[in-house]
């Protein structure tokens, strides 16, 4: 039987973490393996309960208990159920709700990177991308265009993120990932170590166009990306074995790190 708590105020603790905890709140960098993140709409909790996320606790509006989200509650009989009237969730979360369903869950232990690089080919290596929606979009064009793997650096933004994740579509519980550590500080060695070229997206004067047949004949390639104004460091391009560019029409210099994301993936895939 659901275990449904029908809201009639906003004060109950329990609520904290779908409006009232920051982001690092919720995340717990003091301690990770305590963490809660949140995931939104039916499609991505199924995708997250799939891949062996654990529910604390739903939020939704109450048409949804016998309507899209029945059978994630079937799947989870004695997770807490918060629900009420759309304006009281609105209220207590500040949006409206995508498909009017939340579900904080309990965040896993990330694998080392060692342990995602030894059987990968194909790898994303985002770098200081501090933009939810455009981290999202990468996650689902690497997963999208196989991509085995994406190793985020220190400086990006939370992949579990609710807006990264819901921007993933939860690809993010599909497609392998972890933390690489920074580039210039030994990432880039690491990933030589694993047999990796790293090619760093960036319009510098000896950019190779991105069809140059000497990066699909890498055995394995980290296509590296930087943030969504500055683009990587000086230092972390030259760490890097190739820099890159795709060529482009009409005076247009450059494109947003999400879509240049996606003709690079296609473009150097296996």
């Amino acid at each position: 039987m659901t275990n449904m708590i029908r809201l009639h105020s906003l004060d109950d603790p329990a609520l904290d973490v779908y409006a009232r905890l920051t982001e690092a709140q919720i995340r717990n960098r003091l301690e990770p393996e305590k963490g809660i993140f949140i995931a939104e709409s039916p499609k991505v909790i199924r995708l997250a309960l799939d891949a062996g996320f654990a529910p604390v606790s739903f939020l939704m509006e109450q048409k949804h208990i016998e309507g899209d989200a029945k059978d994630l509650l079937v799947r989870c009989p004695d997770v807490p159920v918060y629900t009420g009237e759309r304006a009281l969730l609105k209220a207590l979360t500040g949006y409206e709700l995508t498909r009017g369903v939340l579900s904080a869950m309990k965040r896993k232990p990330l694998p080392a990177p060692e342990d995602v690089l030894k059987n990968a080919r194909r790898i994303a290596v985002p770098d200081g991308i501090v933009d939810a929606s455009n981290l999202g979009a990468i996650v689902r064009s690497a997963a999208a265009l196989n991509v085995d793997a994406v190793l985020f650096t220190p400086t990006c933004c939370d992949p579990l993120n609710r807006r990264a994740v819901r921007v993933s579509m939860g690809t993010v519980f599909q497609i392998p990932w972890t933390f690489l550590p920074a580039l210039a500080e030994g990432g880039i060695d690491l990933l030589h170590r694993y047999g990796f070229s790293a090619a760093a997206m960036a319009l510098t004067d000896d950019s190779l166009s991105m069809d140059d047949p000497r990066l699909k004949a890498c055995d394995r390639l980290a296509v590296v990306l930087g943030t969504e104004g500055d683009g990587l460091s000086k230092e972390t391009i030259a760490a890097c074995d190739f820099a890159v560019k795709i060529p482009m029409a009409h005076g247009v210099d450059s494109l947003n790190v999400a879509a240049a994301s996606a003709v690079a993936f296609w473009e150097l895939r296996r």
